[in-house]
Protein backbone atom coordinates (compact mmCIF):
# COMPACT_ATOMS: atom_id res chain seq x y z
CA UNK A 1 0.00 0.00 0.00
CA UNK A 2 1.09 3.56 -1.22
CA UNK A 3 1.75 5.72 1.87
CA UNK A 4 2.11 9.75 2.46
CA UNK A 5 4.75 11.19 4.60
CA UNK A 6 4.65 14.47 6.67
CA UNK A 7 7.70 15.32 7.63
CA UNK A 8 7.03 17.68 10.86
CA UNK A 9 10.84 19.31 11.20
CA UNK A 10 10.44 21.34 14.16
CA UNK A 11 14.17 21.46 15.09
CA UNK A 12 15.61 20.62 11.51
CA UNK A 13 16.71 17.97 9.92
CA UNK A 14 19.84 15.71 9.02
CA UNK A 15 20.03 12.28 7.33
CA UNK A 16 20.31 10.51 10.82
CA UNK A 17 17.42 11.92 12.24
CA UNK A 18 15.27 11.11 8.82
CA UNK A 19 16.98 7.69 9.54
CA UNK A 20 16.13 7.17 13.15
CA UNK A 21 12.67 8.10 12.18
CA UNK A 22 12.02 5.97 9.66
CA UNK A 23 12.90 3.33 11.51
CA UNK A 24 10.73 4.21 14.21
CA UNK A 25 7.96 3.64 11.46
CA UNK A 26 9.34 0.27 11.28
CA UNK A 27 11.67 0.28 8.23
CA UNK A 28 14.16 -2.57 9.24
CA UNK A 29 17.70 -1.93 10.73
CA UNK A 30 18.91 -4.74 9.83
CA UNK A 31 17.85 -4.78 5.58
CA UNK A 32 18.93 -1.27 5.57
CA UNK A 33 22.36 -2.36 6.89
CA UNK A 34 22.27 -5.20 4.38
CA UNK A 35 21.60 -3.08 1.35
CA UNK A 36 24.25 -0.48 2.33
CA UNK A 37 26.79 -2.64 3.05
CA UNK A 38 26.20 -4.16 -0.63
CA UNK A 39 27.81 -0.80 -1.97
CA UNK A 40 31.01 -2.53 -1.11
CA UNK A 41 30.92 -1.43 2.76
CA UNK A 42 31.22 -4.88 3.84
CA UNK A 43 32.40 -3.27 7.47
CA UNK A 44 29.64 -0.69 7.57
CA UNK A 45 27.30 -1.13 10.48
CA UNK A 46 24.05 0.90 11.81
CA UNK A 47 23.70 1.22 15.34
CA UNK A 48 20.29 1.98 16.56
CA UNK A 49 18.78 2.79 20.16
CA UNK A 50 16.34 4.42 22.13
CA UNK A 51 17.47 8.06 23.57
CA UNK A 52 15.93 10.91 25.39
CA UNK A 53 15.69 14.35 23.93
CA UNK A 54 13.93 16.84 26.56
CA UNK A 55 12.21 13.45 28.19
CA UNK A 56 11.18 12.76 24.86
CA UNK A 57 11.93 9.03 22.93
CA UNK A 58 13.27 9.15 19.65
CA UNK A 59 15.38 6.62 17.54
CA UNK A 60 19.40 7.64 17.39
CA UNK A 61 20.86 6.21 14.68
CA UNK A 62 25.25 6.16 14.28
CA UNK A 63 27.06 4.64 11.31
CA UNK A 64 30.10 2.58 12.52
CA UNK A 65 32.61 2.13 9.64
CA UNK A 66 36.53 2.36 9.31
CA UNK A 67 38.41 5.39 9.40
CA UNK A 68 38.51 6.86 5.46
CA UNK A 69 39.52 10.25 3.92
CA UNK A 70 38.15 9.80 0.28
CA UNK A 71 36.98 12.72 -1.56
CA UNK A 72 34.22 11.45 -3.55
CA UNK A 73 33.02 13.06 -6.80
CA UNK A 74 29.47 12.42 -7.82
CA UNK A 75 30.06 9.74 -10.18
CA UNK A 76 31.99 7.32 -7.59
CA UNK A 77 29.03 7.45 -5.63
CA UNK A 78 26.01 6.78 -8.36
CA UNK A 79 28.64 3.84 -9.26
CA UNK A 80 28.44 2.50 -5.51
CA UNK A 81 24.65 2.52 -5.57
CA UNK A 82 24.54 1.35 -8.94
CA UNK A 83 26.56 -2.00 -7.94
CA UNK A 84 24.95 -2.69 -4.84
CA UNK A 85 23.14 -6.38 -4.83
CA UNK A 86 20.79 -5.92 -1.96
CA UNK A 87 18.94 -2.20 -3.42
CA UNK A 88 15.88 -2.41 -5.50
CA UNK A 89 15.75 -0.47 -8.84
CA UNK A 90 13.35 2.51 -7.63
CA UNK A 91 15.33 3.04 -4.17
CA UNK A 92 18.65 3.30 -6.39
CA UNK A 93 17.05 5.84 -8.51
CA UNK A 94 15.20 7.65 -5.25
CA UNK A 95 19.07 8.13 -3.45
CA UNK A 96 20.77 9.26 -7.46
CA UNK A 97 18.40 11.90 -7.05
CA UNK A 98 18.73 13.08 -3.64
CA UNK A 99 22.42 12.97 -4.31
CA UNK A 100 21.36 14.80 -7.47
CA UNK A 101 20.20 17.64 -5.34
CA UNK A 102 23.36 18.06 -3.19
CA UNK A 103 25.58 18.02 -6.51
CA UNK A 104 24.51 20.44 -8.24
CA UNK A 105 24.10 22.85 -5.15
CA UNK A 106 27.47 21.80 -4.71
CA UNK A 107 28.71 22.77 -8.34
CA UNK A 108 26.99 25.64 -7.77
CA UNK A 109 28.01 27.44 -4.97
CA UNK A 110 31.63 25.78 -5.80
CA UNK A 111 31.63 27.59 -9.46
CA UNK A 112 32.25 24.20 -10.73
CA UNK A 113 30.65 21.39 -12.71
CA UNK A 114 28.69 18.30 -11.75
CA UNK A 115 31.62 15.76 -13.37
CA UNK A 116 33.94 17.96 -11.23
CA UNK A 117 32.55 18.70 -7.84
CA UNK A 118 33.96 16.75 -4.81
CA UNK A 119 32.00 15.50 -2.13
CA UNK A 120 33.02 16.43 1.12
CA UNK A 121 31.03 16.00 4.28
CA UNK A 122 27.99 14.70 2.30
CA UNK A 123 30.61 12.15 0.46
CA UNK A 124 31.67 10.51 3.64
CA UNK A 125 30.41 7.42 4.17
CA UNK A 126 28.49 8.59 7.37
CA UNK A 127 26.17 10.47 4.74
CA UNK A 128 26.25 8.24 1.96
CA UNK A 129 24.47 5.44 4.25
CA UNK A 130 21.89 8.09 5.91
CA UNK A 131 21.38 9.22 2.25
CA UNK A 132 21.16 5.31 0.73
CA UNK A 133 19.37 4.01 4.12
CA UNK A 134 16.37 6.80 3.55
CA UNK A 135 15.58 6.12 0.06
CA UNK A 136 15.45 2.12 0.96
CA UNK A 137 13.76 2.49 3.64
CA UNK A 138 10.98 4.93 2.40
CA UNK A 139 10.86 2.94 -0.82
CA UNK A 140 10.10 -0.12 1.45
CA UNK A 141 7.91 1.88 3.75
CA UNK A 142 5.32 2.33 1.12
CA UNK A 143 6.00 5.98 1.04
CA UNK A 144 5.27 7.81 -2.12
CA UNK A 145 4.01 11.82 -1.53
CA UNK A 146 5.01 14.29 1.20
CA UNK A 147 5.35 17.25 2.69
CA UNK A 148 6.87 18.69 5.59
CA UNK A 149 6.55 22.28 7.86
CA UNK A 150 8.68 24.85 7.09
CA UNK A 151 12.35 24.21 7.62
CA UNK A 152 14.69 25.64 10.58
CA UNK A 153 18.09 26.18 9.89
CA UNK A 154 19.47 27.83 13.36
CA UNK A 155 22.07 30.60 12.88
CA UNK A 156 25.89 31.39 13.66
CA UNK A 157 28.40 29.11 12.01
CA UNK A 158 29.24 26.27 11.82
CA UNK A 159 32.89 24.72 10.67
CA UNK A 160 33.04 22.33 6.91
CA UNK A 161 36.39 21.42 5.20
CA UNK A 162 36.15 24.90 3.82
CA UNK A 163 36.32 26.68 6.57
CA UNK A 164 33.92 28.17 8.94
CA UNK A 165 30.68 29.20 6.63
CA UNK A 166 27.57 31.01 8.16
CA UNK A 167 24.52 28.97 9.12
CA UNK A 168 22.88 27.95 6.60
CA UNK A 169 25.97 26.36 4.98
CA UNK A 170 26.39 27.36 1.58
CA UNK A 171 25.02 24.19 -0.14
CA UNK A 172 22.63 23.56 2.67
CA UNK A 173 21.17 27.44 1.35
CA UNK A 174 21.16 26.69 -2.22
CA UNK A 175 19.22 23.33 -1.88
CA UNK A 176 16.60 25.01 0.13
CA UNK A 177 15.68 27.82 -2.45
CA UNK A 178 11.97 27.36 -3.13
CA UNK A 179 11.81 25.67 0.22
CA UNK A 180 9.99 27.58 3.00
CA UNK A 181 12.55 28.51 5.92
CA UNK A 182 11.15 28.82 9.60
CA UNK A 183 12.71 31.81 11.88
CA UNK A 184 15.04 30.42 14.47
CA UNK A 185 17.46 32.30 17.18
CA UNK A 186 19.27 28.79 18.08
CA UNK A 187 22.91 29.32 17.48
CA UNK A 188 23.06 25.92 15.85
CA UNK A 189 22.98 23.94 12.15
CA UNK A 190 19.66 22.44 12.71
CA UNK A 191 19.19 21.15 8.58
CA UNK A 192 22.03 19.79 6.53
CA UNK A 193 22.78 19.15 2.91
CA UNK A 194 21.68 15.81 3.43
CA UNK A 195 18.57 16.65 5.35
CA UNK A 196 17.74 19.50 3.12
CA UNK A 197 18.22 17.07 -0.26
CA UNK A 198 16.13 14.64 1.33
CA UNK A 199 13.12 17.67 1.83
CA UNK A 200 13.75 18.71 -1.78
CA UNK A 201 13.10 15.35 -3.47
CA UNK A 202 10.73 14.07 -1.51
CA UNK A 203 8.29 17.06 -0.71
CA UNK A 204 5.95 18.29 -3.51
CA UNK A 205 4.51 21.06 -0.48
CA UNK A 206 5.49 22.91 2.24
CA UNK A 207 3.33 24.01 5.52
CA UNK A 208 0.62 22.75 8.14
CA UNK A 209 -0.05 19.13 8.49
CA UNK A 210 -2.69 18.49 6.54
CA UNK A 211 -5.34 16.77 6.13
CA UNK A 212 -4.52 13.41 6.54
CA UNK A 213 -5.24 9.59 8.60
CA UNK A 214 -2.33 8.90 10.51
CA UNK A 215 -1.43 5.57 10.89
CA UNK A 216 2.29 5.35 12.52
CA UNK A 217 4.43 8.16 14.23
CA UNK A 218 8.12 8.22 14.03
CA UNK A 219 11.07 9.96 16.26
CA UNK A 220 14.55 10.48 14.71
CA UNK A 221 17.11 11.86 17.28
CA UNK A 222 19.71 14.57 16.74
CA UNK A 223 22.92 14.29 18.11
CA UNK A 224 22.78 17.81 20.04
CA UNK A 225 21.15 18.56 22.76
CA UNK A 226 19.07 21.71 22.95
CA UNK A 227 18.51 23.52 25.73
CA UNK A 228 14.51 24.90 25.23
CA UNK A 229 13.19 21.90 22.56
CA UNK A 230 13.71 18.38 21.96
CA UNK A 231 16.13 17.91 18.53
CA UNK A 232 14.39 14.86 16.81
CA UNK A 233 12.23 14.92 13.69
CA UNK A 234 8.75 13.78 13.34
CA UNK A 235 7.74 11.86 10.68
CA UNK A 236 3.83 11.22 10.55
CA UNK A 237 2.93 8.41 7.89
CA UNK A 238 -0.58 7.77 6.33
CA UNK A 239 -2.80 8.71 3.53
CA UNK A 240 -4.13 11.78 2.60
CA UNK A 241 -8.02 12.00 4.29
CA UNK A 242 -8.47 14.45 1.14
CA UNK A 243 -8.97 12.19 -1.86
CA UNK A 244 -5.77 13.15 -3.29
CA UNK A 245 -4.44 9.43 -3.29
CA UNK A 246 -7.26 8.12 -5.42
CA UNK A 247 -4.40 7.25 -8.07
CA UNK A 248 -2.07 6.16 -5.66
CA UNK A 249 -2.04 1.89 -6.14
CA UNK A 250 0.79 -0.15 -7.53
CA UNK A 251 -0.02 0.74 -10.77
CA UNK A 252 1.04 4.70 -10.88
CA UNK A 253 4.22 5.91 -10.37
CA UNK A 254 4.90 9.01 -8.22
CA UNK A 255 8.08 10.84 -8.82
CA UNK A 256 9.32 14.59 -8.86
CA UNK A 257 10.67 16.26 -12.35
CA UNK A 258 12.41 19.93 -12.96
CA UNK A 259 11.07 22.17 -15.78
CA UNK A 260 12.60 24.43 -17.25
CA UNK A 261 11.30 27.15 -20.02
CA UNK A 262 12.90 29.28 -21.93
CA UNK A 263 11.21 32.17 -24.18
CA UNK A 264 12.89 32.57 -27.58
CA UNK A 265 11.94 35.20 -30.22
CA UNK A 266 15.38 35.11 -32.68
CA UNK A 267 16.00 31.58 -32.84
CA UNK A 268 15.60 30.02 -35.89
CA UNK A 269 13.16 26.87 -36.94
CA UNK A 270 16.64 25.02 -37.66
CA UNK A 271 18.37 25.92 -34.56
CA UNK A 272 15.36 24.73 -32.34
CA UNK A 273 14.74 21.23 -33.95
CA UNK A 274 18.72 20.97 -33.37
CA UNK A 275 18.45 21.52 -29.51
CA UNK A 276 15.44 19.55 -28.79
CA UNK A 277 17.21 16.46 -30.88
CA UNK A 278 19.95 17.31 -28.63
CA UNK A 279 18.14 17.50 -25.75
CA UNK A 280 16.23 14.25 -25.98
CA UNK A 281 19.64 12.53 -26.99
CA UNK A 282 21.37 13.94 -23.25
CA UNK A 283 18.14 12.38 -21.67
CA UNK A 284 15.55 14.82 -21.04
CA UNK A 285 12.14 13.33 -20.31
CA UNK A 286 10.47 15.16 -22.76
CA UNK A 287 10.85 18.73 -24.68
CA UNK A 288 7.87 20.63 -26.36
CA UNK A 289 7.62 23.78 -28.11
CA UNK A 290 4.75 26.18 -27.91
CA UNK A 291 4.07 29.38 -29.91
CA UNK A 292 3.71 32.87 -27.68
CA UNK A 293 3.36 36.26 -28.66
CA UNK A 294 6.74 37.99 -27.18
CA UNK A 295 7.29 41.88 -26.55
CA UNK A 296 6.56 44.36 -29.24
CA UNK A 297 4.33 41.45 -30.80
CA UNK A 298 7.12 39.69 -31.83
CA UNK A 299 6.07 35.62 -32.46
CA UNK A 300 8.28 33.20 -30.22
CA UNK A 301 7.83 29.89 -29.01
CA UNK A 302 8.59 28.76 -25.27
CA UNK A 303 11.10 25.77 -25.38
CA UNK A 304 9.76 22.90 -21.96
CA UNK A 305 11.85 20.49 -21.06
CA UNK A 306 11.02 18.51 -18.58
CA UNK A 307 14.09 16.53 -16.69
CA UNK A 308 15.25 14.78 -13.61
CA UNK A 309 17.64 16.99 -10.82
CA UNK A 310 20.49 15.18 -11.40
CA UNK A 311 20.22 16.93 -15.38
CA UNK A 312 19.61 20.09 -14.95
CA UNK A 313 23.45 21.44 -15.70
CA UNK A 314 23.50 19.79 -18.95
CA UNK A 315 20.16 20.43 -20.03
CA UNK A 316 20.79 24.43 -19.59
CA UNK A 317 24.11 24.47 -20.82
CA UNK A 318 22.75 22.38 -23.89
CA UNK A 319 19.75 25.50 -24.32
CA UNK A 320 22.21 27.96 -23.73
CA UNK A 321 24.90 26.83 -26.28
CA UNK A 322 22.43 25.59 -28.97
CA UNK A 323 19.87 28.48 -29.36
CA UNK A 324 20.01 32.33 -28.32
CA UNK A 325 18.67 31.64 -24.86
CA UNK A 326 19.64 34.70 -22.39
CA UNK A 327 17.74 33.01 -19.18
CA UNK A 328 15.64 29.66 -18.22
CA UNK A 329 13.12 29.38 -15.96
CA UNK A 330 13.24 26.45 -13.76
CA UNK A 331 10.64 25.08 -11.22
CA UNK A 332 9.55 21.69 -9.46
CA UNK A 333 7.06 19.35 -10.28
CA UNK A 334 5.60 16.58 -9.16
CA UNK A 335 4.68 13.46 -12.01
CA UNK A 336 2.51 10.26 -11.96
CA UNK A 337 3.32 7.80 -14.58
CA UNK A 338 2.18 4.39 -15.17
CA UNK A 339 4.10 1.37 -15.76
CA UNK A 340 4.91 0.25 -19.49
CA UNK A 341 7.36 -1.47 -21.38
CA UNK A 342 8.36 -1.82 -24.54
CA UNK A 343 6.92 -5.05 -27.20
CA UNK A 344 6.91 -6.88 -30.02
CA UNK A 345 4.01 -7.75 -31.63
CA UNK A 346 4.31 -10.73 -34.37
CA UNK A 347 1.54 -9.76 -36.98
CA UNK A 348 0.75 -11.24 -40.16
CA UNK A 349 2.99 -9.39 -41.92
CA UNK A 350 5.97 -9.13 -39.78
CA UNK A 351 6.98 -8.19 -36.34
CA UNK A 352 5.91 -4.52 -35.32
CA UNK A 353 7.59 -2.78 -31.71
CA UNK A 354 5.02 -1.77 -29.78
CA UNK A 355 4.32 -0.02 -26.15
CA UNK A 356 2.27 -1.70 -23.44
CA UNK A 357 0.97 0.51 -20.68
CA UNK A 358 -0.33 -0.68 -17.44
CA UNK A 359 -3.22 1.01 -16.15
CA UNK A 360 -4.48 2.24 -12.67
CA UNK A 361 -7.00 -1.02 -12.34
CA UNK A 362 -4.02 -3.29 -13.93
CA UNK A 363 -5.73 -3.48 -17.64
CA UNK A 364 -3.33 -2.84 -20.33
CA UNK A 365 -3.09 -0.07 -22.98
CA UNK A 366 -0.75 -1.39 -26.14
CA UNK A 367 0.09 1.67 -29.04
CA UNK A 368 2.11 0.49 -32.18
CA UNK A 369 5.48 2.67 -32.31
CA UNK A 370 4.88 5.22 -35.01
CA UNK A 371 8.08 4.95 -36.64
CA UNK A 372 7.74 0.37 -36.49
CA UNK A 373 4.22 1.19 -38.45
CA UNK A 374 5.46 3.36 -41.32
CA UNK A 375 8.26 1.23 -41.76
CA UNK A 376 6.19 -1.77 -41.87
CA UNK A 377 3.62 -0.01 -44.07
CA UNK A 378 6.16 0.97 -46.96
CA UNK A 379 7.35 -2.84 -46.93
CA UNK A 380 3.34 -4.23 -47.34
CA UNK A 381 1.90 -1.09 -49.37
CA UNK A 382 -0.38 -0.54 -47.04
CA UNK A 383 -1.50 2.68 -44.80
CA UNK A 384 -0.29 2.97 -41.05
CA UNK A 385 -3.40 3.11 -39.83
CA UNK A 386 -4.38 -0.33 -41.57
CA UNK A 387 -0.65 -1.74 -39.66
CA UNK A 388 -2.40 -0.63 -36.19
CA UNK A 389 -5.73 -2.66 -36.70
CA UNK A 390 -3.64 -5.25 -37.43
CA UNK A 391 -1.41 -5.49 -34.61
CA UNK A 392 -4.68 -4.73 -32.02
CA UNK A 393 -6.38 -7.55 -33.53
CA UNK A 394 -3.72 -9.70 -33.22
CA UNK A 395 -3.00 -8.51 -29.51
CA UNK A 396 -6.13 -6.99 -28.49
CA UNK A 397 -5.95 -4.90 -25.05
CA UNK A 398 -6.26 -6.78 -21.82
Amino acid sequence: MTKFAYFDCFSGISGDMTLGALFDLGADPAAIEAAVRSMGLPELSIVTGDVKKCGFRAVSVKIEHPPEHAHRHLHHITDMIDSAGEIEASAKSLAKRIFGHVAVAEAKVHGTTLEKVHFHEVGAIDSIADIVGAAVAITNLGITSAMASPVPTGTGSVKIDHGLVAVPAPATAEILRGIPIAPCSIAKELTTPTGAAILKELCSDFGPIPAMVVDAIGYGAGTMDLPDQANMLRVLLGHRGDGESALQNSHVHHDKVVVLETNLDDATGEQIADCVNRLMDAGALDVTQTPCTMKKGRSGVVLSVITRGDQIAAMEELIFVHTPSIGIRRYPADRETLPRESITIDTSLGPVKAKSVTLPGGKKRVKVEDDDARRLANECSLSTLEIRRLAEATRPND
